[in-house]
């Protein structure tokens, strides 16, 4: 099966607003197994959403809408694509009565225009809509399945996971399932080089990489009868992977690097704590986006500053003016400082030239020194990245919780 997104609504076009859905419906249907060919954005504009239904109509197998279900004048995405596959829209009581019981749960008042989100192209199968009061439908035409979602992205999202995606397994009779490789310390290219025999002779499961900021992952996806049918076939793939690329595998779960190091130390009975220069707090950001974070992380000291690191970190203000601010051996000094003084297990230093100006040395942009320490051995690694600043500062913490994840596991700390 090959699929096309159409995403509906001018905002997109104008830029007002950030297309979540057409990615949330991708990631999806990758998930199923199901190829996702083209993907278009249109105005609220019935001539050329039809020019757009129709086309995709010729090309793929299954078409799915975002967008135009709400009750306003510029919501036309059901009378328009209904009419390009020849459909008539008509009342559907039951979701006119969950429209109104939405409003009467809210104790806000409904406006005759909402109950035209009751209707919806004659002989589809209704999506009910439990976020929101636009239901979403799928039906058939022309050898083409149709589905349509609100655009809204916390209700697509929703539907995606908890309408579409039963709805398209219970079509094929199969179980789609994927396990996740996540590789860090090797580009793609270099990945799908090592790997490009076992990619190019899998068909069942497949082997597909993807390339993230900063990392790389391969998905291996099996279909099966059942989930665990579907393990056992994916097994052999992944043992192979891991001969490859060893240590430079972090999980094969659907985790960040950061998740990562939470289940490490908290299995670990360790703590973290950090110093940070040129990152800013984000090292620590990330930790503490993470659900739990509070059993591991001890908490975090931004030393921006050189009074800062000395006095708050103790760095030796004689190892800064003999090194310098950007050095092995400051960025090893705040990592040991923060640990002693924060009382945690293990403590992540990080200073640097995140750009786009120097210092005043001959220290290039992008280079950052990390530190680890654990109180008996401190670590250190020399970056040199390139690109915009926000991209230098992620890559630095990236590195961080590489480096943490090996000690973790008993890994060298050296990756290249």
């Amino acid at each position: 099966m090959n699929a096309e997104i159409i995403c509906i609504g001018t905002e997109l076009l104008l830029g007002n607003i950030v297309n979540t859905d057409a990615t949330d419906v991708a990631q999806t249907l990758s998930e199923m197994g199901i190829s996702v060919y083209r993907y278009t954005a249109v105005g609220d504009n019935p001539e050329r959403l039809a020019e757009v239904v129709q086309a995709a109509a010729r090309r793929a197998d299954l078409l799915i809408t975002t967008g135009g279900l709400g009750p306003t004048l510029d919501d036309l995405s059901k009378q328009t694509v209904a009419a390009a596959f020849g459909k008539k829209l008509v009342r559907h009581p039951e979701c006119e009565a969950d429209i109104r019981t939405y409003f009467e749960r809210l104790h806000r008042p409904m406006t005759p225009n909402n109950l035209l989100q009751a209707m919806l192209p004659e002989g589809c199968t209704v999506l009910k809509n439990d976020w929101g009061t636009a239901p979403g439908c799928v039906f058939d035409a022309e050898g083409v399945k149709v589905i349509m979602l609100p655009g809204p992205p916390r209700e697509c999202r929703a539907m995606l996971r908890y309408r579409v995606a039963p709805y398209l397994k219970g079509l094929s009779g199969q179980t789609i399932h994927s396990r996740y490789v996540h590789i860090f310390g090797m580009g793609e290219s270099q990945v799908e080089s090592l790997l490009h025999d076992l990619m190019e002779q899998s068909s069942n499961p497949t082997v597909a990489p993807y390339a993230k900021e900063g990392e790389v992952m391969l998905r291996i996806t099996a279909a099966a009868s059942s989930q665990a049918e579907a393990e056992t076939m994916i097994e052999p793939v992944a043992a192979q992977i891991r001969t490859v690329l060893g240590p430079l595998i972090y999980t094969e779960e659907y985790d960040s690097l950061e998740q990562t190091c939470l289940n490490l130390l908290r299995q670990a009975d360790k703590t973290l704590a950090t110093a940070e220069s040129c990152t800013g707090g984000y090292i620590a950001k990330r930790m503490t986006d993470l659900p739990g974070s509070s059993a591991v992380f001890v908490g975090g000291v931004v030393a921006y500053t050189v009074p800062v690191k000395e006095q708050l970190l103790g760095v030796p203000a004689g190892l800064i003016e003999r090194c310098g601010v950007v050095s092995v051996e400051v960025a090893a000094a705040m990592a040991e400082g923060v640990r002693a003084r924060l009382g945690s297990s293990f403590g992540i230093g990080v200073t640097g030239l995140a750009g786009p100006d120097g210092d005043g040395s001959n220290r290039p942009v992008g280079l950052v020194y990390v530190a680890l320490s654990n109180g008996a051995n401190t670590w250190v690694r020399a970056i040199q990245q390139t690109g915009e600043r926000e991209r230098v500062r992620y890559i630095a913490g990236h590195h961080a919780f590489d480096m943490l994840r090996r000690v973790l596991t008993g890994l060298p700390v050296e990756w290249q």
